[in-house]
């Protein structure tokens, strides 16, 4: 007797895939506030790269994508399980420690406040304090989002926010001691200049510098748009 077909298994792709429980209204919430990864990604630096192509945002994005292979390595390498609201959520069939969210988020703080710190590109000291009051808050209140909505255990979600803290200041660290010095052979290449890549890490006051010098091209004929 013929045994009827099987249907394969179905998976979701989880990079929007959020779940909380319906009338949850402080769970809707952190639902959203557990898509900022992905924000910051698609919104944030898919924009610098259409509008800025600074080399320092790419080196930033660089180590992003760095800090989340080495997340999925330690995932598979530790094998450590989700909590027990895998099951109604659907994802027993993936790792939880560390916390690629919270890693994400404090990588990107820990960069960004160093960044600000050091006046890199249109970023000022001034600034630090929107840093603080912004960024870090919105980095720990994913890691707490990752908890309640029942994804990760409070051990994982901190190891990721350690991990992130770590490659955040080593990356910054590699990029502008070692990694920069490469900077002006990039804007000179052939790559670099059908791109239009720059660095203006060694200009202390970027706006400031971009304001004049457009104001400066309008009084020359050879700047101005032919239509």
């Amino acid at each position: 007797m013929a045994t009827a077909d099987v249907p394969p298994s179905l998976k979701a792709v989880a990079l929007t895939l959020v779940r909380y429980q319906r009338g949850d209204q402080l769970g809707h919430l952190l639902a959203w506030v557990s898509l900022i990864p992905v924000f910051i990604s698609f919104g944030g630096f898919a924009s610098h790269f259409i509008f800025r192509r600074e080399l320092q945002g790419f080196m930033f994005a660089i180590g992003l994508v760095i800090s989340q292979f080495i997340n999925e390595t330690v995932k598979t390498t530790v094998q450590q399980s989700r909590p027990e609201t895998c099951e109604l959520l659907e994802i027993c069939d993936s790792h939880g420690w560390p916390s690629s969210h919270s890693q994400y988020m404090f990588f990107f703080a820990v960069y960004l406040t160093l960044l600000t710190y050091y006046r890199i590109g249109v970023l000022f000291r001034k600034q630090l304090l929107m840093v603080v009051l912004v960024v870090w808050p919105l980095a720990v209140l994913t890691m707490y989002s990752r908890v309640y909505l029942g994804y990760h255990t409070v051990a994982q979600v901190f190891a990721g926010a350690a991990l992130g803290s770590f490659l955040g200041g080593g990356w910054f660290l590699v990029v502008n001691k070692y990694l920069r010095l490469l900077f002006p052979a990039i804007e000179e290449s052939a790559f670099g200049g059908f791109f239009y890549l720059k660095d203006t890490s060694h200009i202390p006051n970027v706006l400031r510098f971009e304001y004049e010098n457009a104001r400066s091209a309008r009084k020359h004929a050879s700047y101005r748009r032919s239509d």
